[in-house]
């Protein structure tokens, strides 16, 4: 039996969705990759979002969304991991692209996930590959290709522009 726990927690004071649709979202990733375990999903503002960014990447900005794969092994439920997202660049992201806040919110919440489960975009074929899938995953909740907009894509300029 597959067993998938989400831990939720907001520090945010902006509004975001709920913890339901944030275990929706992992659990749809999770699954569609024949995974589970525990992922917590930690709701920051942008002063806890730059913090973080600051000390675990260098980067002098708060940044959508952090994965933070576990390290740790578990004998119970594996621990995949944490997600930091920070509300207010979400928030100040989808007014920008144009899209729904539930929309932008699912796409970096599945966008994390498959961080947690090793895929990333540092290789332009990686990077494909990880936005086949969330397109495909969004797809599955009635959600429109994020990548349609080249400004979005992971492949813009080479760089990683818009995720963290």
């Amino acid at each position: 039996m597959k067993t998938t726990r989400i831990l939720f927690n907001s520090a945010s004071t902006h509004a975001h969705p709920d913890a339901k649709q944030f275990n929706t979202w992992v659990s749809l990733a999770l699954t569609q990759q024949k995974q589970r375990g525990q992922v917590s999903v930690y709701l920051v503002d942008k002063t806890e979002g730059l913090s973080l960014n600051k000390q675990y990447r260098d980067k002098d900005y708060a940044t959508n969304v952090l994965a933070f794969p576990a390290t740790a092994p578990s004998k119970r439920v594996p621990l995949l991991g944490d997600l930091v997202i920070c509300v207010p660049v979400v928030l100040e992201e989808a007014l920008a692209q144009h899209k729904s806040m539930d929309d932008h919110f699912a796409h970096l919440t599945i966008h994390g996930t498959l961080h947690l489960l090793g895929f990333d975009h540092i290789e332009p074929d990686a990077a494909l590959h990880m936005e086949q899938l969330e397109i495909q995953m969004l797809a599955q909740l009635g959600i429109a290709n994020p990548y349609d907009d080249e400004r979005t894509s992971h492949l813009s300029d080479g760089v990683l522009t818009h995720h963290g």
